[in-house]
C-alpha cells in the first residue's frame, strides 16, 4: 500500500471544495504524485408526493457544464464543512424544487468516486412536502418535473437515468416504500 509523504494545495474553489496534490511513497521506494479533491459532503435528496397514479418524485433537469448538455438528476448540493446534513438537505430542497419537507429519512451514504474523492453523499427520501422556496444558486438553470417513481426505478434499471447519485438514491427510495 502507498503511504503519503506530502500533500500540497493547488486550488480551492470558495467554502465548497479543494484539490491538492498528494506525494506517494509506494512500498518498493518509488514515489509518485496523485490529485485529490477534499469535498465537505453532498446531501441527495428523493422528495415524494402523494399522487392518483402513485407515489411521484420531484426531479429536476438542468445543463451540466462538464458533460456538455441538460440531464435527468434528484435534487441535491455541497454542504458547508461544519453544517449539519439535515439543515443542508432542507436548504437544498427548498432552494432547487421551492418545497421542504416535513420528514428525512435516510437512504444512507454513497461515496460517489472514491478514486477522485472524499466526498460522501448523504442521501434522504423527503415526505410531507410543502410549497416553500428559497432563491437558487445563480448559476443553476433548473426545471422541476414531478415523476411516477414507478417510472423512474425502470428508468434507473435499464440505463435511462445515468446520474449515479440518483439511481441508488430512487432505488433505495423504491424499496422503502415498497415495505411499508
Amino acid at each position: 500500500m502507498a503511504q503519503k509523504i506530502g500533500s500540497k494545495l493547488l486550488w480551492q474553489q470558495g467554502d465548497s471544495w479543494r484539490l491538492r496534490l498528494d506525494t506517494l511513497q509506494l512500498p518498493d521506494g518509488r514515489t509518485i504524485q496523485k490529485g485529490a479533491i477534499e469535498h465537505p459532503g453532498a446531501v441527495v435528496l428523493v422528495p415524494v408526493r402523494p399522487s392518483p397514479r402513485g407515489p411521484e418524485v420531484l426531479m429536476l433537469r438542468q445543463y451540466r457544464h462538464v458533460l456538455g448538455t441538460e440531464i435527468l438528476e434528484l435534487p441535491a448540493g455541497t454542504r458547508g464543512w461544519d453544517e449539519p446534513w439535515l439543515t443542508c438537505a432542507q436548504r437544498e430542497l427548498r432552494e432547487e424544487t421551492g418545497h421542504r419537507a416535513e420528514t428525512f429519512t435516510s437512504l444512507g451514504q454513497i461515496w460517489p468516486a472514491p478514486g477522485l474523492s472524499d466526498e460522501l453523499m448523504q442521501l434522504y427520501l423527503a415526505e410531507a412536502l410543502t410549497v416553500s422556496p428559497l432563491p437558487g444558486d445563480e448559476d443553476e438553470a433548473i426545471e422541476v418535473i414531478a415523476m411516477p417513481l414507478a417510472e423512474l426505478e425502470a428508468m434507473a434499471w435499464d440505463g435511462r437515468l445515468l446520474d449515479g447519485k440518483s439511481v441508488v438514491a430512487i432505488l433505495r427510495a423504491a424499496n422503502l416504500l415498497a415495505q411499508r
